[in-house]
């Protein structure tokens, strides 16, 4: 598939603090991927080098075949920064309308409100929404121009469940048209439900790129969870939770810890053992890349 934007060997540094470390990666068309990382890792930092808000220490980005930072390039993308600030005093059709001018065939008004579920605000004034309804919008403003590629950054922070879902389905609607998303997000079952490929980044290096399902099989971890009382110690516990009666461990090896516990005569039901979620997933492979540092 073809790269729309592509980092080869990018350093980015502010000051003495290094934000990324020679990052290689492509972004492809058609691709929903979600870039996953803790506060501080280089999430924020790549996608301004993607958007041409920052420019490299050294290394090169390329974005739909050019430079991020012409214009004219940058006109195919739709973005959504972590934090936005639009104008108190302007409607949501108004500010709607103004973004829409800027594009030479950019998607209708009322499909983009309609698809966003914020058709009932298009009178409102932004000054007068909430803050989950300043971000939904937000985020709309990213759909207006038809852009081939999107970056979203933190997109559902503040949102309640239905107001996410509601642009869960804005941006699975765009993909399902052939569209490309990098998104970032706080919120793991986002990114599980919405992504086809993950990419984990911290200390400012990719920690792992593939699909969700080869990042959580790759770290070798699995959950099993029992109804039981106390449990003797056993062999490649990682850690333990226990919520009424019931005892979730994770572990690298599930048979020997299942053969132990037999073995000890520890009496046990309702013995279960499933693979890691994303969320357990992306904690071991950051754990293990702060271990070493």
């Amino acid at each position: 598939m073809t790269a729309l934007a592509r980092t080869v060997e990018v350093t980015r540094r502010y000051g003495d603090v290094l934000a990324l470390d020679r990052v290689s990666l492509d972004i492809r068309a058609g691709e929903l991927v979600g870039l996953l990382g803790p506060n501080g890792a280089g999430k924020s930092t790549l996608i301004n080098l993607f958007v041409g808000l920052r420019r490299p220490t050294s290394g090169t980005v390329e974005l739909l075949g050019g430079s991020p930072q012409n214009p004219v390039v940058r006109r195919g993308i739709g973005v959504t920064p972590q934090e936005t600030g639009l104008p108190d005093s302007l409607k949501v059709g108004e500010i709607t309308d103004f973004v829409r001018a800027h594009f030479p065939d950019a998607l209708g008004k009322d499909e983009l409100l309609d698809r966003f579920g914020l058709s009932e605000l298009v009178k409102r004034q932004v000054g007068s929404l909430s803050g989950g309804q300043k971000r939904r919008l937000a985020v709309a403003l990213a759909f207006v121009g038809r852009p081939r590629l999107v970056f979203l950054d933190e997109p559902t922070t503040g949102l309640d469940v239905e107001a996410r879902r509601t642009l869960w389905d804005g941006i699975q609607a765009f993909h399902n048209e052939g569209g490309t998303v990098v998104l970032t997000s706080h919120y793991l079952e986002e990114i599980e439900a919405l992504a086809q490929r993950v990419v984990v980044v911290g200390q400012g290096r990719v920690l792992a790129d593939d699909t969700v399902r080869a990042v959580r099989d790759m770290v070798g971890v699995r959950r099993v969870s029992l109804d039981a009382g106390d449990l003797p110690d056993l062999p490649g516990v990682l850690s333990t939770e226990r919520q009424d009666g019931r005892v979730s461990l994770l572990t690298t090896d599930p048979d020997r810890l299942v053969v132990e516990l037999v073995r000890s005569g520890t009496p046990f039901s309702g013995l279960e053992v499933r693979p890691t979620t994303l969320e357990e997933a992306f904690l071991t492979i950051t754990a293990k890349e702060n271990a070493h540092v």
